[in-house]
């Protein structure tokens, strides 16, 4: 049995802030990610951020991964990093079951910071797994890690901010974009993103969905057809677009299958992606010591995530005793800056959700 003062499960924004605050108050961190490469989603991110300075305005998504890794080394004498690491489990008494290098390993921390992140949503038509059918993250990895087009002609299905920022993302390494389709009657992303795809000459066609994939080996055409106000499918409104990929950008779910086996109390949200944990301001969840930040407390952008996992490592790390010395003032301004990325109508939904999350 390995003993810890903080494990945080996943490595990508939330995952490398929480163990970078938990470490610069004191306690030995354990962090632990299941690829080679710590930064999650940031890594496959060309695009600049949003936000404040505070949470890297302008600063594309792989530099930041960079950034915060820097952070990180900082900090090396407090952190041990487990690469490679698949976590198997998290029981109701707080140990962390893992398989890393063909071996079954037991650990026991003190707090625990789950930063699991989030998987894809998927839809439901006829062939919707033949191959050039992609969710938007794998397309991601595709390009702006392994430098491999997908494909040449691609259709986006959701009109959101991923759906608008990898589409041109294809464009810029020359893939075709036939259309971008929603089913919600608006566009779903910031408007700066459509009005640029726009520009560019691709149709954005909401109140639309796919009807069914075509081909027979592989992606060769996909059907759409347009939908009434009550998300209905209308007879009629069939259009055929030639295609080699498909790219599903829908949402996204939280990864919250460790915290339901450590019983932690979870509901379904929809405004935060789906079933997502119970947790209070500090996000600790209903099972003491154990924290969540990023996704997997709810889905939001990066920006958040990155603020969250600071802000729970911080908490985690003074309940175990390790209060940092500017404790007081470090998590009032986090609470400041995820206020600030949820102003406005934009995270309207955010804070609607938000209101239902904190049940413990």
């Amino acid at each position: 049995m390995k003993h810890v003062d903080i494990a945080v499960i996943g490595g990508g924004p939330a995952g490398l802030c929480a163990a970078i605050s938990g470490a610069s108050s004191g306690a030995k961190v354990l962090l632990m990610d299941r690829s080679e490469k710590l930064g999650g989603q940031l890594i496959k991110q060309t695009h600049m951020f949003f936000g404040s300075e505070k949470q890297y305005a302008s600063v594309r998504g792989f530099d930041i991964a960079d950034i915060l890794l820097d952070k990180l080394n900082e900090y090396k004498d407090n952190i041990e990093i487990m690469n490679n690491t698949n976590v198997l489990g998290l029981y109701e008494d707080g140990v962390i079951t893992i398989e890393r290098n063909e071996k079954y390993e037991k650990i026991k921390p003190k707090s625990i910071v789950v930063a699991t992140g989030a998987s894809e949503k998927v839809l439901a038509f006829p062939n919707n797994d033949l191959p050039g059918i992609y969710g938007a993250g794998a397309v991601q990895t595709l390009m702006n890690v392994y430098g491999v087009k997908p494909g040449k002609r691609v259709l986006m299905v959701g009109a959101g901010n991923i759906g608008l920022i990898v589409s041109y993302q294809l464009m810029q390494a020359g893939v075709e974009i036939a259309a971008i389709i929603d089913a919600s009657p608006t566009i779903g992303g910031y408007l700066v993103h459509a009005s640029k795809i726009r520009r560019m000459g691709v149709p954005i066609l909401t109140s639309h969905t796919v009807k069914e994939a075509i081909g027979r080996d592989c992606l060769e055409s996909a059907v759409i057809w347009k939908l009434d106000e009550n998300w209905n499918p209308i007879d009629g409104t069939e259009q055929e677009i030639e295609t080699d990929v498909m790219c599903i950008s829908v949402g996204l779910s939280p990864l919250s299958e460790l915290l339901q086996q450590a019983e932690c109390k979870m509901k379904y949200i929809p405004e935060l992606g789906g079933q997502t944990v119970l947790r209070n301001e500090n996000y600790e969840t209903s099972v003491e010591g154990i924290y969540v930040a990023g996704d997997v407390s709810g889905v939001e952008e990066a920006s958040s995530a990155m603020v969250e996992g600071y802000l729970a490592g911080l908490c985690a790390a003074q309940k175990i005793g390790f209060k940092h010395k500017n404790y007081n003032e470090l998590k009032e301004d986090y609470i400041k800056q995820l206020e600030s990325l949820r102003s406005g109508p934009i995270g309207h939904h955010i804070r609607s959700g938000i209101e239902k999350v904190m049940g413990v």
